[in-house]
């Protein structure tokens, strides 16, 4: 079934007249101030609302991130809302460096009410609102736009006049012009120059204009047209901080912010990890962590991004998408081959000091407080490069490439045949019983060198079938002696390539081990294969290798 033809329903949202605009030429230098809205938008948007303890622990952790403007409540909304705000203010839980604020409607009783709420407060900003687009003033309220412009004055007033009522507390403004996006920029204009009026905003006193899509109906260029046009025409710019509150109905509410900076914001409302109504605010961690990624420092700490997610999680009661921009439990995580190969690469010749580059890691986990564990995980769609970063990043087992082809094909058909992923532990073990299993038809027991004339002699004791056996042979080397050893015994076969290294050790080095890795094959070239041995004598662990090949062959 295909989808009605939209544009009998639907009518394309109209570009804004700006033809010299100048935020695409723009680029973000420095952060927003950030303002979150979690415990009161994204509260408000949740099943089953906060309570005291939970909104307590969310308070604690804004504040820890850094956060130094938080929307607390909607106190004339709620008992419990209007409890915590007299909470927060007479048991001094806000820190001297953070200012609370609080929203209400345009309407007298609801902003006498939240001066209740707020008495004693130390600072605070009073965030009132009304709807301004012709939808509301037509369809919702019935009211004209002279009638809309002297509801918002009227309240300002009295909001000015409670706060020289209150002298004890430092006071600040924010007006939002509500479906602000839906407003026709003119009337938008009209409005926020009354309430700056209204206010006596000053460059000392500012006003905060918060300009919301309070629904996303456009691009986010249409909205950063939108700010810019604001920006440009706004009286006593300079008295005004602009505010963002994208929401993410088109799910483009980041690029929204991120665009209507550039055109001239200066502030930025949203909730941690998009919460908020229907698809929720913009996402502060993103925008945030973007602006890191581009060596611009936030001002906000998520550098244990696992701590705020599980308080979010706690305190929401939900869940975080695995595959959430920054915190997703599988952001960092590559299952696919080719990816893995690439990651695995750029570790390998990641430079200290040198700018973060690496294929498919836009930032380093570990600035997140996220371990490389994860990056690199493995089911059926992994591919040799990850293989072999687990091996040696979780055991030391750094593995010549054609090991990895090798091993690559035993994991490929392990998870083939038994499904799901596999941790390092699980890729450990399959490789443990590939390579150096002693359980085999022929084991290595122990061994003793000799010389015999020019030529290196060994006697090789080894189990074959259960039963203990002493051979000997001579040979070039240890490994060419083992090699006519082993035909004692009916084995016969050809070293290809030996490749030995160390796989480190905790200290001095004392208990650093070999780890030899031997390309065997069958005289003739019929079938070729690798053999693993590990031992902390490099010798030792070379005749592992060849008796692992052999029984492999």
């Amino acid at each position: 079934m295909m989808l009605k033809d939209p544009s009998v329903k639907y009518a394309a949202f109209p570009p804004v007249k700006l033809d010299d605009r100048r935020w695409p030429n723009r680029t973000i230098t420095q952060p927003p101030i950030w303002m979150s809205t979690d415990l009161r938008d994204g509260n408000q948007a949740l099943f089953e609302p906060m309570n005291l303890e939970r909104k307590m622990r969310m308070f604690k952790t804004l504040v820890n991130a850094g956060f130094k403007e938080i929307e607390i409540a909607f106190p004339s909304a709620s008992q419990t809302d209007f409890d915590f705000v007299r909470k927060l203010i007479e048991e001094k839980h806000i820190p001297d460096d953070v200012t609370i604020e609080v929203l209400a409607p345009a309407r007298e009783a609801l902003i006498r009410r939240t001066f209740e709420a707020l008495k004693g407060a130390r600072r605070a900003i009073v965030h009132i609102y009304n709807a301004t687009s012709r939808p509301f003033r037509e369809i919702v309220f019935g009211m004209s736009k002279p009638e809309v412009i002297s509801m918002a004055v009227s309240a300002v007033k009295l909001v000015r006049q409670l706060c020289e009522e209150n002298p004890e507390t430092e006071w600040m403004l924010e007006y939002s012009p509500e479906t602000f996006t839906a407003t026709e920029l003119d009337f938008a204009l009209e409005v926020c120059n009354a309430v700056t009026d209204a206010w006596g905003a000053t460059p000392d006193n500012k006003i905060i204009l918060n300009l919301p899509t309070t629904v996303e109906m456009a691009t986010p260029n249409v909205y950063a047209d939108q700010i810019e046009w604001m920006h440009r025409n706004l009286a006593k710019r300079d008295s005004i901080l602009i505010s963002l509150h994208p929401h993410n109905d088109r799910g483009t509410a980041v690029a929204a912010a991120e665009l209507g900076i550039m055109a001239g914001a200066d502030r930025v409302e949203g909730c941690l990890f998009s919460n908020g109504e229907r698809t929720g605010n913009v996402d502060l961690v993103t925008l945030a962590l973007n602006l890191y990624t581009q060596g611009v420092a936030p001002n906000l700490d998520f550098s244990d991004i696992n701590a705020v997610a599980r308080d979010f999680e706690y305190c929401t009661q939900l869940p975080i998408h695995p595959r959430h921009p920054y915190v997703g439990d599988l952001v960092f995580t590559a299952f696919s081959g080719s990816h893995q190969d690439a990651i695995k690469k750029g570790f390998a010749q990641l430079q200290s000091g040198a700018h973060w580059n690496l294929p498919y890691l836009p930032i380093d986990p570990a600035d997140l407080g996220r371990s490389y564990e994860s990056v690199i995980r493995i089911n059926s769609q992994s591919g040799k490069g990850g293989i072999a970063y687990l091996l040696e990043h979780e055991y030391g087992i750094v593995m010549p490439r054609r090991l990895q082809v090798e091993f690559s094909g035993v994991v490929q058909r392990y998870t083939d045949e038994h499904g799901g992923e596999m941790e390092a532990a699980d890729i450990w073990g399959l490789f443990s019983r590939t390579y150096l299993e002693t359980s085999s038809p022929l084991a290595y027991v122990e061994h003793h060198l000799f010389e015999e004339g020019k030529a290196q002699g060994i006697r090789l004791t080894v189990r074959k079938d259960g039963q203990t056996q002493v051979l000997t042979g001579q040979g070039n080397g240890p490994i060419d002696a083992a090699v006519h050893a082993l035909r004692q015994v009916g084995v016969s076969l050809q070293v290809r390539s030996y490749e030995e290294r160390s796989m480190g050790s905790s200290g001095d080095g004392g208990d650093a081990k070999a780890c030899a890795f031997m390309e065997v094959m069958q005289p003739g070239g019929e079938r070729e294969c690798y053999g693993v041995g590990i031992d902390s004598n490099i010798v030792t662990a070379s005749l592992r290798a060849l008796i692992s090949g052999a029984n492999r062959l």
